[in-house]
């Protein structure tokens, strides 16, 4: 006998009732109002081995809505994954529980993606399309034949950087993206007529994307939307006329259900509405062996699967990309060595390029790209021709002004897994990216932001072009690695770091002024540590100077005034304030000794300095906003100047 399938539905709602009961706080009703269709998803769509959730031709299935958690863990735990089990369900949003608050990829396989911030999952999903259409372009159906869906809420598709992901996703043509929107027409504040009037079906066709609606609680319904959507070669959007926390006969349709327990009363209520009388946290046989029914059909796939990819003549290289390991090869080395024979004076920017230059030919798994800015952050090289609707296998991507999408879109990416991607903008932006790359380092994922104009030497752009605040800011954010080059050697060695990284991502500050060679051996990465010693002291050491990128060339020349003046100082070039606070603590007293006078020198906040410097040491920055100018008078104007800085150290010396 075939269970009617609200009875299949109603397994989501209930888990979603207890749980969320039990832990006195969460989101009951958009699972329980999305539960039909996400039922329908599983059952005849949905394309994935539970017993195999890192299967690489699995489709991704994107919860943006976060919030709504326990329809994730509901349909992991039904669907026959190995957790959550239902103990973990019972212990929903408590300490060391796999099911946290909102969706942690790090936390349960079979999350795709950290959700939560709303808008997020839906601009992630399109880096998982992008890179499923990149790899089918270099492997073929054979090897890469998978689908990207969404639940998304009113909230996700009200937030800006919905706006930015869809303009790209139309524009590049992912038709194998599917947003199922729960269109509830309700927000914590109450209904959407509050906030908003606006068309977002026509929204979505207008960039491109194929438009459908339907009752999202009517499978025949979604099941026939679904497939218009699947015959369509754009994008899609399907518009789920839902109730939120359907089945609660007193609260459903209402906000009372957005984000709190529903309480015993209505709970008792809505069992006997849904007619659904099994205890808490139980599910009952017949249901539990149907759910697991849809988990079994994947495994015939993906035996399929197996058999395609053992007899595939690009096994080992498809193999190879989706390992995630990357190693600079042979046009990296002689492009290092190239940097030792002759010396250029050139904009860590231009440096970075020309690094890229070598990577991109070295490793066919980056992808890159820009926020309209390509001839100002030099992120593309020879090797990258445009990824485009008409020819997925290029490698580069042209983001247009879409800052926070292009960062979302690049934490789908490198999720999805077989591509390593970067991208750039300015450092002022960073603003813009800001949740995305704290999603990059809460998810542990290797993405590489390439940000150049890194401070006041970008001149007459401007002070709301000028970052100050941005560098210690981006330091203050856990597992992010910040790199902050001098010259073009520092630069090639960053890039290494960068895609060292396996579980964190990267952001490379980068000048638009030309800087001289300091370093002039390649023989080991002294990058690695952090900061190192770039000069010693003549005379006997009284003052280390500390400095970052483009301020570490004006250390060398305050150096050179000390040193005349009898005061021996170190130079030391701190690239990574991260490496530098992972390296000993032996290490870390060697390059700033007690018995010296530590003096930073760094064209941004002098914020956060004091660590590294103690209170009695001198921090040279700039503690305001800049200005507009030519860049030598803006670092005169200042004090950033050799001139301005060596007699303050000279005077606190009492030389």
């Amino acid at each position: 006998m075939t269970l009617p399938e609200r009875q299949l539905a109603n397994a989501i709602r209930a888990l979603a009732m207890d749980a969320v009961q039990a832990a006195n706080s969460g989101h009951p009703g958009m699972p329980m109002g999305m539960a039909d269709v996400a039922t329908v998803l599983y059952s005849d769509y949905l394309k994935f081995d539970a017993t195999d959730p890192h299967w690489a031709d699995r489709d991704r299935f994107v919860l943006s809505a976060g919030h709504g958690s326990m329809l994730a863990y509901a349909t992991l735990h039904l669907a026959g994954y190995a957790r959550p089990t239902l103990e973990d369900i019972r212990n929903f949003r408590q300490l060391h529980s796999p099911c946290a608050g909102h969706p942690e990829n790090f936390e349960l396989a079979g999350v795709e993606t950290t959700t939560g911030p709303l808008g997020q999952g839906l601009a992630t999903s399109v880096g998982m399309a992008i890179a499923e259409r990149h790899l089918n372009a270099l492997y073929g159906d054979d090897l890469v034949d998978h689908r990207t869906w969404v639940i998304a809420g009113d909230g996700c598709l009200m937030e800006g950087i919905n706006h930015e992901a869809i303009g790209l996703a139309g524009h590049l043509g992912l038709g194998r993206l599917t947003v199922l929107w729960d269109d509830n027409k309700i927000t914590i504040d109450g209904s959407t007529d509050l906030s908003t009037s606006e068309d977002i079906p026509a929204r979505y066709a207008a960039t491109g994307w194929h438009v459908e609606s339907c009752d999202g609680h009517d499978p025949a319904d979604i099941r026939r939307a679904i497939d218009a959507a699947l015959a369509d070669p754009r994008p899609s959007l399907i518009a789920c006329r839902t109730i939120i926390g359907f089945g609660a006969p007193n609260k459903q349709g209402t906000s009372a259900t957005h984000g709190a327990p529903l309480g015993a009363d209505e709970i008792a209520a809505a069992r006997k509405e849904l007619g659904w009388t099994a205890e808490p946290f139980v599910i009952p046989a017949d249901i539990a062996s149907a759910w697991a029914a849809f988990g079994e059909k994947g495994k015939k796939l993906h035996s399929e699967w197996n058999d395609r990819l053992a007899s595939n003549e690009k096994k080992k290289e498809f193999e190879d990309r989706l390992s995630g390991k990357v190693v600079p090869g042979d046009a990296f080395k002689a492009y290092l060595d190239g940097l030792v024979a002759e010396p250029p004076k050139v904009a860590t920017r231009k440096a970075s390029e020309n690094t890229l230059g070598a990577l991109t030919a070295d490793i066919a798994s980056l992808i890159g790209g820009s926020a309209d800015l390509t001839g100002s952050n030099n992120t593309k090289t020879s090797s990258t021709k445009p990824l485009t609707k008409d020819d997925y296998s290029g490698r580069y991507i042209y983001y247009g002004i879409r800052e926070f999408g292009m960062a979302a879109a690049m934490n789908g990416m490198a999720l999805h897994g077989g591509v390593v991607p970067y991208g750039g903008t300015f450092l002022v932006f960073a603003d813009y990216c800001r949740a995305a790359i704290r999603l990059s380092a809460l998810q542990q994922q290797r993405v590489v932001y390439v940000m150049t104009h890194d401070s006041i030497g970008l001149g007459e752009d401007g002070p709301t072009h000028q970052p100050i605040e941005h560098l210690q800011s981006l330091r203050a954010m856990p597992n992010l690695l910040v790199l902050r080059p001098a010259d073009a050697v520092e630069t090639a060695e960053c890039w290494a770091l960068a895609l060292a990284q396996e579980s964190r991502p990267s952001l490379l500050a980068l000048t638009r002024q030309n800087l001289p060679p300091l370093r002039h051996d390649v023989t080991e990465n002294l990058c690695l540590k952090g900061g190192y010693r770039l000069r010693d002291a003549t005379a006997a050491r009284k003052v280390v100077l500390v400095a970052t990128g483009s301020e570490v060339s004006l250390a060398m020349e305050v150096a050179d005034k000390l040193e005349a003046a009898g005061q021996g100082a170190d130079v030391v070039s701190m690239v990574s304030t991260e490496l530098f606070d992972e390296q000993p603590a032996a290490y870390q007293a060697d390059i700033l000794p007690d018995d010296a006078l530590i003096v930073s020198i760094e064209a941004g906040t002098t914020f956060g300095w004091e660590r590294y410097t103690g209170r009695h040491g001198l921090r040279f920055g700039i503690d305001s906003f800049g200005a507009s100018a030519p860049i030598e008078d803006l670092f005169k104007h200042f004090g950033l100047t050799a001139d301005a800085i060596t007699p303050q150290i000279l005077a606190r010396l009492g030389a």
